[in-house]
């Protein structure tokens, strides 16, 4: 999972960041976030020039929403700035229905090939998290918790195949690219949820967050599992 950071205002980025997994394979939320952050903010001219907050809430690493979230409460409180979350599922899909910037000023969530977006995540656990979205970025499934084979038959159920991406679809490439699925490449940077997208949706939300910044798991975390099975065999 990336660790991403960006200023944006308004549709223009001011800076970008997108850090991949250290040498050891872990995600860098825990020790390199809040510097993104602040270079983040030092780029949009200090953090009095900031007037809103935007985390991803997830689905995602039970440890790396944790971290990001945490992050995102503590500056809104210290700095007295209005925090916003968005489903990372949204961002991800944001840029699958991207135009190339180059060509298209950003600001919306324009729409390539005018097909719909199936955005799925690596869910872990053999599963992944996948939401669908419309041509003009509205939510059409919403976020689920599938085997990749059973998100792979409601596909092919679908009267003309979606622009699929993000990397549950580069792991289980096999079982989703049929009937017509196309994925890119796994390098294409389709696959990966940028910063922009998550700042580029808080910024456009009108609505107030109904549960406050509150993590989207989908599943209980893996820690509940194991106390729940180790209550059963105690009971046993």
């Amino acid at each position: 999972m990336d660790t991403v950071a960006c200023s944006w205002r308004d549709g223009e980025v001011l800076h970008e960041s997108q850090l991949g997994l250290s040498p050891q394979g872990r995600p860098l939320h825990a020790t390199r976030l809040l510097g993104e952050v602040e270079r983040a903010a030092a780029a949009a001219g200090g953090w009095d020039a900031v007037d809103l907050l935007a985390v991803g809430l997830g689905p995602g690493t039970f440890t790396g929403l944790r971290v990001g979230i945490s992050t995102a409460r503590g500056l809104a409180l210290s700095l007295g700035l209005p925090a916003r979350g968005v489903c990372t599922l949204d961002a991800l899909a944001a840029g699958i229905l991207e135009v190339d910037a180059s060509s298209v000023p950003y600001g919306g969530l324009a729409t390539k090939r005018n097909r719909r977006a199936l955005a799925v995540l690596d869910g872990w656990r053999g599963e992944v998290f996948a939401a669908l979205y419309a041509v003009d970025g509205k939510r059409t499934w919403d976020p689920a918790v599938y085997r990749p084979e059973d998100l792979a038959e409601r596909v092919a159920q679908m009267d003309e195949p979606p622009e699929v991406a993000g990397s549950g679809a580069v792991r289980f490439r096999q079982e989703l690219a049929r009937d017509g699925v196309r994925i890119a490449d796994d390098s294409d940077p389709v696959h990966r949820v940028a910063a922009r997208h998550v700042c580029a949706l808080a910024a456009a939300a009108t609505e107030p967050e109904p549960d406050g910044l509150a993590p989207i798991y989908l599943r209980p975390p893996d820690a509940e599992r194991w106390r729940e099975r180790d209550a059963s065999q105690r009971a046993e």
